[in-house]
C-alpha cells in the first residue's frame, strides 16, 4: 500500500505524467529495502486501479487520466475519512459548527500566506 500511495503522490506532484515509465519493482525494492515481490504488489495495485499499465518487457507506465483517477479517489476516500475524524474530534471538544468552520478558514488563510 505504501508503495502504491507513494507512486500516486509522485503522480499528483507531477513527478510522473501520463505515459512516463515508473520505477521497476527492483528499483523500488532497493529504494525501500523491501522484497521485490512486495514492491510488485504495490505496482499491481495501481494496475488494477488503471493508474498504471504494463508494457510487456518494458515495464510499468502511467496511464492516461491517472492523475484525475487519483484525485477522485483521494477526495472520495481519504478526505472523507479525515473530515469525519475532524468532525468527531470537534464534537468531543464541544466546538460549534461555526467555530469549526472558522478554524478551517483561518488555517487555510495561514497556509495561503
Amino acid at each position: 500500500m505504501q508503495i502504491a500511495e507513494w507512486i500516486e503522490s509522485e503522480i499528483l506532484n507531477d513527478h510522473f505524467h501520463s505515459g512516463d515509465k515508473v520505477y521497476s519493482q527492483y528499483q523500488l525494492a532497493d529504494m525501500y529495502t523491501i522484497n521485490p515481490a512486495t514492491a510488485a504488489k504495490g505496482l499491481h495495485l495501481l494496475v488494477e486501479e488503471n493508474v498504471l499499465y504494463k508494457k510487456r518487457g518494458l515495464g510499468m507506465f502511467v496511464a492516461e487520466g491517472a492523475k484525475d483517477l487519483i484525485l477522485t479517489k483521494r477526495k472520495n476516500q481519504t478526505l472523507k475519512v479525515l473530515v469525519r475524524e475532524l468532525i468527531l474530534e470537534s464534537a468531543r471538544l464541544q466546538m460549534t459548527k461555526s467555530e469549526l468552520i472558522e478554524l478551517i478558514m483561518n488555517t487555510k488563510e495561514q497556509e495561503d500566506q
